[in-house]
C-alpha cells in the first residue's frame, strides 16, 4: 500500500484492486503515464497534475491511462468553456450558498450496501425568484468536489437520486436545451472525475 491509498480499509482496497485494477506496486507509474500525457494538450491549461488529483482520474476509468487522461482534459476544458460558472466557485456565493440551503444536493447520511454516497435533488425545492439553475448545477459541482476528496468515495462512487414530483410546468419552462448541455455535460462526462456505470 502507498501513501495514496492511505484511509483506505481493506475492505475498499481490495474493491479497488478487483475492480478498478489499482496496482500499489504501479501506482506511481500509472499515474505518471497520465501526467506524460498532458503535453499533448497544449490547448488545455491543466492547473492540478499532483498525483492525488491524477489517481481521481485513474479511479474514475478503472486504470485505463488514455481514459483517465480523456477524462481530466475534459475536467479543465469544462471549466476553461464556462469560465462564468466556475467564477466565485466557493459555498459563500450568494446563489450557491441559497441552493444549498434548499438542499440541492442534500446527502443521505447512510451509505447504500455498495459504499456509495447517497445524493438526492427534490427538483420542486427550487426556488426561482432566489437562484438560478445555473447556480444549483454550480452547488451540486462543488458538493461533489468536496467529497470525491474521500478516497474511499473515489473508489465506490456516488449515486444521485431526482425526484421530479411536484416540478411544476414554470420551472420546466428553465430546462433548456443548452442548460440542460450543460447540466449534462457537467454531471455526466466533464465536470467530476466520477465512475462510470455503463
Amino acid at each position: 500500500m502507498t501513501h495514496l491509498q492511505a484511509g483506505l480499509s481493506p475492505e475498499t482496497l481490495e474493491k479497488a484492486r478487483l475492480e478498478l485494477n489499482e496496482n500499489p506496486d504501479t501506482l506511481h507509474q500509472d499515474i505518471q503515464e497520465v501526467r506524460d500525457m498532458v503535453i499533448t494538450r497544449p490547448d488545455i491549461g491543466f492547473l492540478r497534475t499532483d498525483d492525488a488529483f491524477i489517481l481521481r482520474f485513474l479511479r474514475a476509468r478503472k486504470f485505463q491511462h488514455f481514459e483517465a487522461f480523456r477524462l481530466l482534459a475534459q475536467y479543465f476544458e469544462y471549466r476553461q468553456q464556462n469560465l462564468d460558472m466556475f467564477k466565485s466557485f466557493k459555498a459563500t456565493d450568494p446563489g450557491i450558498k441559497q441552493a444549498l440551503k434548499d438542499g440541492f444536493p442534500g446527502g443521505l447520511a447512510n451509505l447504500d450496501h455498495y459504499g456509495r454516497k447517497i445524493l438526492v435533488l427534490f427538483a420542486a425545492n427550487w426556488d426561482q425568484s432566489r437562484y438560478t439553475l445555473v447556480d444549483i448545477l454550480r452547488a451540486i459541482l462543488l458538493s461533489l468536489e468536496a467529497m470525491i476528496e474521500d478516497p474511499e468515495l473515489q473508489v465506490n462512487g456516488f449515486v444521485l437520486i431526482i425526484d421530479w414530483s411536484n416540478f411544476t410546468f414554470k420551472q420546466a419552462s428553465k430546462l433548456t436545451p443548452s442548460m440542460l448541455r450543460l447540466a449534462i455535460e457537467g454531471l455526466q462526462l466533464r465536470a467530476i472525475p466520477l465512475k462510470n456505470y455503463r
